[in-house]
């Protein structure tokens, strides 16, 4: 599968977010650089148990950060 990743919006408002809904993740879990999107989703899957799709839907998809 293959997603045409991009972070939308402030990604420190959406590491926020992230930590409340998965209370596990750290800071390290969170480590983002632009183009390793796929690296991110990886280990937020590993951490969370959450399938890749609906972390994806949460990071990218611009509607639900809202």
């Amino acid at each position: 599968m293959s997603f045409d990743l991009k972070i939308k919006g402030n990604w420190n408002e959406l590491k926020g977010k992230l930590k409340e809904k998965y209370g596990e993740l750290t800071d390290d879990d969170l480590v983002y650089a632009e183009g390793q999107e796929d690296q991110l989703l990886g280990r937020l899957q590993k951490k969370t148990g959450v399938a890749k799709e609906e972390l994806s839907k949460f990071l990218f998809d611009k509607e639900n950060q809202n």
